[in-house]
């Protein structure tokens, strides 16, 4: 009995320590500053959907924070502790409550001893839904020579859950790349597997199906893919690439095709459609995407040159258009150019329709179609309805801006930057409201941001938004990829 009364007079006495422990940590004789805080990730002023999950953050320097965040709308939420980390459940209350109105945030923060109150801050909750359960991209260490572990993983946008579609720890040595669904519906999903056992992966309604892309008519196994609206075709481009690194420079590697044209499969007749308007000899056409009503296919095409790399500059692309009949599946007489950015000495590539029907959004650098190693590389936005385009100031930075892709709803766009720290590429979100702005972008939200993205060596590419978790069997995939049972294509003129 004695040893029990011992037990709980020490449980008592703990508890007391820590309840002592734990009110210390509230500010005591506060300082009030008119400076903003320094927090990363930068969230001041940013405009969120309402189904993002929580926007934590780490005051720079500080040992220990004091959050509180109020909505316009009311209702808050409080966070205390080494960073901003807020509960999940109460986060997505206070944002549907003030959806469309702003959030203050106050902070106060503890470095050295002393505590800080910072001028308070202000996030906008967009009156726009996100209308996606999450985002795929690719994760791959930022290495030039191998890509060692790597993979196609998808995040829930509402909270910080990541999970792997599929890993190269389940088929070693393979490359995952080029992945894609039918707008956004993971319903139809495909991507293309490099190396020893390499196929397409086309998988429709939980069926799939491993495809041999090469033929004899073309350059070589089909890449970048882009669902038609209809479901029945896939725009790729085959492309020889290859890449050289730079001795002397602030880029570090440079990657470049020798040649590339396009095809579009027909999943039902298992057939590459082809066009001599996008198999020119002289010619690389790459970067295929169909229009939101399926009658366009957009691409980028560069003249080819003879000696690359020495001559690697000179490779710089248009944006054209070819019309497109799915009841035949047969393609236009003419192509027409829609951004001539060659004649202003850049290159323009990866364009990418809203699936409204208004934009075209596509990345702009200085040469190439590999825009994500250019420091240069800025995003642009065509209005289609007007033909003036311009350059995404609101969300560019002095770093590669690349690999965009949009939400169904047209509200909301997913890219990738290397602003952070130069090296690796992370992903972004910024809307679009209905005057064509855009919003302040925020970096993908992550819990202990700070420590999360300092000790996280992968960069992150291609991404794209998901309606609903892509469902792939891993472990049989994986066996599928292995047997080397693959549908071969035949070609159609």
């Amino acid at each position: 009995m004695r040893k029990i009364q011992r037990s709980i007079f020490y449980g008592l006495a703990v508890c007391t320590i820590l309840l002592t422990a734990a009110c210390s940590t509230k500010p005591k004789n506060v300082v009030k500053a008119e400076a903003l805080p320094t927090i990363y990730p930068d969230y001041i002023g940013v405009t969120v959907p309402v189904e993002i999950a929580p926007l934590d953050f780490n005051v720079v320097g500080a040992d220990r924070v004091d959050v509180v965040v109020k909505g316009e709308q009311g209702g808050e939420v409080h966070a205390n502790g080494r960073y901003a980390d807020f509960d999940v459940d109460q986060w997505h209350e206070l944002l549907r409550q003030n959806q469309g109105a702003r959030l203050s945030v106050s902070v106060c923060a503890r470095t050295g001893g002393q505590w800080t109150q910072y001028r308070d801050f202000f996030i906008q909750v967009s009156p726009y839904e996100l209308g996606e359960w999450g985002i795929t991209y690719r994760r791959i260490l930022p290495s030039y020579v191998s890509y060692s572990k790597m993979g196609l993983y998808q995040r829930s946008l509402a909270d910080f859950t990541e999970k792997a579609i599929i890993e190269n720890t389940a088929v070693p040595g393979a490359c995952f790349n080029c992945h894609t669904s039918l707008r956004t519906s993971p319903d139809q999903f495909t991507f293309h597997v490099r190396g020893e056992h390499g196929a397409t992966l086309v998988q429709r309604e939980g069926k799939r199906e491993w495809l041999n892309t090469k033929t004899e008519e073309t350059l070589g196994t089909c890449v970048y893919p882009y669902w038609h609206p209809s479901g029945r075709y896939i725009a790729f481009s085959t492309n020889r690439t290859a890449q050289a690194f730079h001795a002397v420079n602030d880029q570090r590697i440079e990657v470049f095709d020798h040649a590339s044209d396009l095809q579009v499969y027909d999943v039902e007749t298992h057939e590459l459609l082809l066009s001599p308007l996008l198999k020119q000899p002289d010619w690389m056409e790459s970067y295929p995407v169909f229009s939101p009503d399926g009658t366009m296919l957009y691409f980028c095409t560069s003249r080819q040159y003879d000696d690359i790399p020495n001559n690697y500059k000179k490779i710089k692309y248009n944006i054209c258009r070819i019309s497109f009949d799915a009841g035949t599946g047969t393609f236009g007489e003419q192509v027409d150019t829609i951004v001539n950015a060659v004649a202003d000495g850049k290159s323009a590539v990866h364009p990418r329709p809203s699936y409204d029907g208004k934009y075209l959004m596509y990345t702009v650098c200085d040469y190439g179609c590999f825009p994500i190693w250019h420091n240069e590389s800025d995003q642009w936005l065509l209005n289609l309805q007007t033909g003036e385009s311009r350059p995404i100031d609101e969300a560019n930075s002095s770093r590669a801006d690349s690999y965009h892709n949009w939400s169904l709803n047209s509200r909301w766009f997913v890219f990738t930057s290397r602003r952070d720290n130069g090296l690796n590429s992370l992903l972004y979100l910024a809307s679009v409201d209905d005057e064509g702005r855009v919003s302040k972008p925020f970096l993908l939200p992550q819990r202990d941001p700070l420590h999360f993205y300092d000790a996280s060596p992968w960069s992150y590419n291609t991404p794209d938004f998901t309606l609903k978790p892509v469902s792939l069997d891993m472990r049989r995939a994986a066996r599928e990829i292995f047997s080397d049972k693959r549908t071969p294509l035949a070609v159609r003129h």
